[in-house]
């Protein structure tokens, strides 16, 4: 078989995977078919596999004939609770259900990757993990059970991709350091008095201390955020109140806060929950707040992102090597980051011709599956690149 055989073979097998997996999406925490699925695969190339990794994770080994690091390669698993709208053969079967982020792509490439190495094992120094992990899209994240499930236990590097449809397909992008940011959430409750609208004197507006509310929330970021750290706050939700003549006893609000460094992150939870409380009182009103912190940035190691723009270069060509610029969405891929050294990297998968327009997390979400070839040359540069130091 020639190369470029073996390769149009390839794409044909990870097409065939993923549109059986956009057929069938489990959303995050209920992987159980796609776990499975993932494992029965693997094991049918000939590699060791371990099953209910931190649920539902599954992960895959491959020791070559010499000594050397262990690599960690990851793909995420889970759909999102979002019908899809395409109207095309492999649509979700599943009602309220569907890949719209590109992960039943993720999947597919991460057992490409297995494939070839299962076939190319003498091409390994040292050992390749295939991690398929579960839930990313949901707080608390799969990646806190699988490593407290010992997923990272002997791991020297980790190196994660994600199809990434504002990126034309061929194109691939990462950065050093702090590339996507810290996502946390709160919710809000103000109680104050309710009463006739005709007789404010006898009532605490609720209402009205919450309109206060999201107005001083809005100087968080402008007034107590160093101006060169990039920060967002954003109020999301407000309900109050039940018809036109009555005086609202309760207000509820929710929020988002995005951040890139620890210091900024903690001062602005700090700084809300101060916010909240004194502006509830100055209005004579309860406060009561629950402030999730999720995932917290994706710092990519300097090192194996100057990996990245070496091998990628040497791949595709410096005209489709970009440096990312930092990115408001989060992902759990953070959490990998913490423990060993790595690189997040996106991979261009965008393409008008093939109706890949929409963005992520939307109903018609859709990539070019060429991609798909691009992320599997990359992810086995980088394993190849750093075992072979």
């Amino acid at each position: 078989m020639t190369n470029n055989i073996w390769w149009e073979d390839l794409q044909i097998h990870m097409v065939e995977w993923r549109r059986h997996l956009h057929r069938n999406p489990e959303v995050s925490f209920h992987e159980e078919k796609t776990s499975s699925f993932v494992a029965d695969m693997l094991e049918s190339f000939g590699v060791e596999v371990r099953r209910h990794v931190g649920g539902h994770g599954v992960i895959g080994t491959i020791r070559g004939d010499k000594p050397g690091p262990v690599v960690m390669l990851r793909a995420d698993m889970d759909a999102l609770p979002i019908q899809d709208e395409k109207n095309i053969e492999y649509a979700s079967q599943q009602a309220g259900a569907m890949h719209a982020c590109g992960h039943d792509g993720h999947i597919s490439i991460l057992l490409g990757t297995a494939l070839y190495f299962s076939r190319h094992k003498q091409e390994i120094q040292g050992e390749i993990r295939f991690l398929f992990q579960p839930a990313e899209e949901l707080l608390p994240g799969g990646a806190v059970q699988v490593i407290a499930d010992g997923a990272l236990e002997g791991v020297d590097v980790i190196y994660g991709i994600h199809l990434w449809t504002p990126l034309p397909v061929g194109v691939v992008a990462s950065k050093a350091g702090p590339m996507m940011a810290a996502a946390d959430d709160f919710y809000i409750e103000i109680k104050g008095k309710g009463g006739h609208g005709g007789m404010p004197q006898s009532t605490i507006d609720s209402l009205i201390a919450g309109s206060a509310l999201v107005m001083q929330l809005q100087t968080v970021v402008s007034r107590s955020v160093d101006p060169l750290q990039p920060a967002v706050l954003t109020i999301g939700t407000m309900q109050a109140g039940s018809a036109q003549n009555v005086i609202a006893e309760q207000c509820k609000m929710s929020g988002t806060v995005r951040t890139f460094d620890e210091e900024t992150r903690n001062g602005m939870k700090e700084r809300v929950l101060t916010m909240v409380a004194q502006t509830g009182a100055a209005y004579g009103a309860e406060t009561q707040v629950k402030y999730i912190m999720g995932y917290p940035p994706v710092v990519n190691d300097e090192q194996e992102t100057a990996r990245f723009f070496r091998e990628a270069t040497e791949l595709f060509g410096a005209e489709r090597v970009q440096a990312s610029p930092m990115l408001m969405p989060a992902e759990d891929f953070a959490y990998y980051l913490q423990k060993v050294p790595g690189c997040f990297m996106f991979v261009g998968a965008g393409n008008p011709d093939k109706n890949a327009i929409y963005p992520h997390h939307h109903p018609m979400f859709d990539f070019d599956e060429d991609a798909m070839q691009t992320a599997v040359r990359l992810f086995i540069a980088m394993a190849k690149g750093y075992t072979a130091e």
